[in-house]
């Protein structure tokens, strides 16, 4: 059997990864231009995509499905079990307490973009950015400004970038080997760019729907369903490190548990369902892409990935990234935590807020109403620049998973030897 000349092959790669390319970014149009049609748009481009891997390339899809499915059962299982926390939080009457806690006017408004950051933080930013949407529906009587509901999911994306089980990119560079207080450094760029966006947007809610008070006095909170909410966070959290890093399992084992106390609304799901698909179908479909290797690391490199993190889903960048091991891992962490906000599409947290409002799902509306949110990545992004300059840390995990470090790396600090038994 005759064998391929390798310029005709090479030749025909290049062919190839333009297709794939464009068919991922006739899909992301699609999905644009004709939001109401966005998980039939995705599915096509899914079934496209991996029509052309199989018939063109080399593709193992059962070892590729192996690999992914972790992170794909994980986001589905997170997307559906905190749209049932967000229901619980919503029908607690809690949000009705903050109208009588948050301060009023343009304040409460921006201290609830703040609150959602710091949930973020502690939490994850899918269940933040649901908490902080269900609060808006109370608070404002579901009138919310779509500039106003792009700074809820910047805020919960903000507020996840500087902590390491905020968000799931974060986690990942903290189990391949990263220091907390590396990732911690995004904190600068997320304060800075809350401030701008949080600000502005602030300004639009109060112009469209000021923040409502109850003239007869919030209703009494429902302490059962307020444990409900605080119980699946703790089974996210207690799940994420005693399980391998299964979040979740833990969601729904609380949710069926807790559920003989309190009975879930499950009439959300149907909706967040679809939610759900469109979100796991575009992060398979960009599985997929022929992106081996990225730009050499610098400061710049990290800039942009920013922007295609909007598109391009921040998970499998993380992971190149980290394969790269030469970045600068706080900047990393902003940059493709918070990229992923400027549409609404471009994060898990903005693909369950456009479950609550459906008027979310525009990407032309995002963009032009939520303009703040791009120019608060890049005010955050050179804030944290001038602050903290650009120090890449080779990580000890990283290193020992892909046998030595780069030569690109920067070797700042002496990588620790592998533990026996290697990375998990």
């Amino acid at each position: 059997m005759m064998r391929t000349p390798p310029r005709f092959a090479a030749a025909r790669s290049r062919v190839t990864n333009v297709l794939l390319f464009g068919l991922f970014a006739a899909t992301l149009l699609g999905i644009a231009r004709f939001h109401k049609h966005a998980l039939p748009i995705a599915l096509g481009g899914l079934g496209a995509v991996l029509l052309v891997r199989l018939a063109l390339t080399d593709f193992a899809l059962g070892a590729h499905l192996g690999h992914e499915a972790p992170i794909l059962l994980n986001l589905a299982g997170l997307l559906l079990g905190f749209s049932v926390l967000a229901d619980y939080f919503e029908r607690s009457h809690l949000p009705e307490r903050l109208t009588v806690v948050l301060p009023p006017g343009r304040l409460g408004a921006f201290a609830l973009l703040v609150l959602v950051a710091v949930l973020s933080a502690v939490l994850d930013n899918i269940a933040a950015a649901l908490i902080g949407g269900s609060a808006a529906i109370t608070l404002f009587r579901r009138k919310v400004h779509i500039g106003y509901l792009a700074a809820i999911v910047a805020a919960s994306n903000a507020g996840g970038a500087g902590s390491v089980i905020g968000d799931t990119t974060t986690t990942m560079i903290w189990i391949a080997g990263a220091k907390p207080g590396w990732v911690a450094e995004a904190a600068i760029g997320a304060v800075v760019a809350i401030l701008f966006f949080g600000t502005v947007a602030a300004g639009q809610q109060h112009r469209l729907q000021p923040l409502v008070r109850d003239p007869h006095g919030a209703p009494p909170v429902d302490f059962g369903k307020v444990a409900m909410v605080a119980l699946i966070i703790a089974g996210a959290m207690l799940a994420n490190v005693f399980l391998d890093h299964n979040p979740a399992a833990g969601v729904w084992a609380a949710i069926l548990l807790g559920g003989l106390w309190k009975r879930p609304n499950w009439q959300v799901l149907p909706g967040a369902t679809v939610g759900m698909l469109f979100l796991v179908s575009l992060v398979m479909t960009a599985s997929m892409m022929p992106v081996e290797e990225l730009p050499e690391a610098t400061q710049w490199t990290t800039f942009g990935l920013g922007f295609v993190s909007a598109f391009f889903d921040n998970i499998p960048l993380t992971a190149l990234a980290i394969k790269q091991n030469a970045y600068d891992w706080g900047l990393l962490a902003f940059a493709v935590g918070y990229g992923g906000s400027m549409l609404w599409f471009g994060s898990s947290a903005g693909v369950a807020i456009s479950g609550l409002f459906t008027e979310a799902k525009s990407a032309k509306n995002w963009l032009v109403q939520g303009w703040h949110v791009p120019v608060g990545y890049v005010l955050g992004f050179f804030a944290l620049l001038f602050v903290m300059g650009w120090h890449p840390h080779p990580l000890a995990k990283a290193g020992g998973a892909h046998g030595d470090a780069p030569a690109h790396a920067v070797p700042e600090a002496p990588a620790a030897p592998e533990p026996a038994g290697g990375n998990r």
